[in-house]
């Protein structure tokens, strides 16, 4: 035995040592197990925390499929697994998420939701292959085409000549800023 009646101590050590750390990615890291080392786990406190990270750490963790409901609300709003309240009722009561105690947050859920929504316009923008920009420029050269024709009649009376000089002449085109907006500020939430 271990530890005797008496002999609390241990004359020798241990018997089957690990030659290296666990490493949950170790056979190619699967989409779920990619998910979770990313997570960022925000509005906990220090031991809840450290038992997720545990959990991620040694493959423990499982996601959610579907929304759970909320202690403190009672609506369906809790998307993160292990946790009870929803993310708005924490930030508004000021406790942990998993473990609805009044702790010290570690990480607070207002700075994870700013560089979210930063980060989020630059991977649409890097998302786009050369060749549909090509085809948005292509589209847009008809388009500035189709408003030349769109003239007033009062003015081509008075410039007959001068139209068909413009029709020789190369026409600008609109730069694609123009027609369309910028919508890289723009979330959607579902």
């Amino acid at each position: 035995m271990s530890s005797q009646k008496g002999n609390v101590t241990r004359s020798r050590s241990q018997k089957h040592q690990n030659n290296s750390a666990f490493r949950n990615d170790k056979y190619g890291a699967t989409v779920q197990v990619k998910k979770a080392n990313s997570k960022i786990h925000d509005g906990l406190c220090q031991h809840c925390k450290g038992v997720l990270e545990w959990k991620v750490k040694y493959k423990k963790y499982k996601t959610l499929t579907q929304a759970k409901k909320c202690v403190k609300c009672s609506q369906k709003t809790v998307k993160d697994a292990y946790h009870i309240i929803c993310k708005p009722c924490s930030l508004q009561l000021e406790i942990c998420c998993k473990c609805g105690k009044k702790e010290e947050i570690v990480i607070p859920l207002n700075s994870h939701e700013d560089k979210e929504e930063d980060d989020e316009p630059k991977k649409k923008v890097r998302g786009r292959g050369k060749k549909d920009l090509d085809d948005l420029d292509s589209d847009d050269d008809d388009y500035s085409d189709d408003l030349s024709d769109l003239r007033d009649d009062d003015d081509d009376d008075d410039d007959k000549g001068a139209d068909l000089e413009s029709d020789s002449e190369p026409k600008k085109q609109q730069k694609g800023s123009d027609v369309l907006p910028d919508v890289s500020r723009v979330s959607f939430n579902d």
